[in-house]
């Protein structure tokens, strides 16, 4: 199959055609950049972050069973940690969301965060370009959770909400040196615990502090397993859309993400197993040096 027939599967809502894309690009298959080629389309893109624990699968859950409520088509792009061994996503979507995975107006696809240590997947940028093609209302990409890293988030996504819970008060601080400064909404989850008032009026004071001409990011309390907040959650998402706020940081993140696609396209011959064959054969050579085999590698 060529890449113009795929995507013509892909722009129709096969869901077969996208999961085989989504392959191609990930494991850099020589149709991939063909197809990525053929890219353009723009759909409402959200960046779901926060620390592990936080409940983003529930508010996933909570979120997009409300969109499909209205008839909206939704794609999920759950990143999740990988083996380092042989880069699979540790974790399932199965597992995660099994009242979403049978639902037709919903595509989840679990990506392997392949080492990269932002919170997102080294392909995440193509792979949300192409899942942009297919016949969505709204794109979810949720991140691994790993720290401060995680703001290449802002790079991606048109809105990113970052989730905290009533505990969260390292989260809190956090927005002091730069993690949760990234956040276009707040939602704070978990509301029905001891605290969540407090942390809520703290956020809102925080917010306003940091408030810009074009936008005060809002704070919603939810707690996404009873679904309560969620149509707040919505609206504030919907507002921002339309708001047409780009924060200032994102044109920076941004430029981050297009060095590392350059980078990774000038890696593109290099090939781990082999790289990994090689290294074992130059170390029984006697005087072997790093940084020696390094400077002479030729891919």
């Amino acid at each position: 199959m060529d890449a113009s027939t795929l995507m013509n599967g892909i722009r129709q809502g096969d869901q077969r055609a996208l999961a085989r894309g989504i392959s191609w690009v990930e494991n850099q298959h020589p149709q991939g950049l063909e197809l990525l080629k053929l890219t353009g389309k723009k759909v409402p893109l959200i960046g779901i972050t926060g620390a592990p624990g936080a409940g983003k699968s529930s508010l996933v859950n909570a979120l997009v069973s409300h969109w499909v409520s209205k008839g909206y088509r939704v794609a999920i792009l759950a990143i999740d940690p990988s083996s380092p061994f042989h880069l699979g996503a540790l974790l399932g979507d199965r597992l995660r969301m099994p009242g979403l995975f049978l639902e037709e107006s919903v595509f989840i696809r679990s990506i392997a965060a392949r080492g990269s240590l932002g919170g997102l997947s080294a392909s995440i940028m193509e792979v949300c370009d192409l899942v942009q093609e297919g016949p969505f209302d709204r794109i979810i990409v949720e991140t691994v959770g790993v720290g401060q890293s995680e703001i290449e988030i802002a790079g991606l996504a048109d809105t990113t909400l970052v989730l905290t819970v009533p505990e969260g008060g390292d989260d809190v601080q956090a927005l002091k040196s730069g993690v949760m400064e990234i956040a276009d909404v707040f939602a704070v989850n978990k509301c029905d615990r001891p605290g969540s008032e407090a942390m809520l009026r703290h956020l809102r004071e925080l917010a306003h502090t940091h408030a810009q001409s074009s936008w005060e990011v809002p704070v919603i309390g939810t707690v996404a397993t009873q679904g309560e907040g969620i149509e707040a959650l919505d609206e504030a998402l919907e507002s921002h859309r339309k708001s047409g706020h780009i924060s200032a940081k994102k044109q920076h993140l941004l430029m981050e993400k297009a060095y590392q696609l350059i980078q990774r396209n000038r890696m593109r011959g290099v090939h781990k197993e082999i790289l990994k064959k090689q290294l074992a054969s130059a170390q029984t050579k006697p005087g072997f040096n790093l940084y020696d085999f390094v400077n002479n590698y030729d891919a």
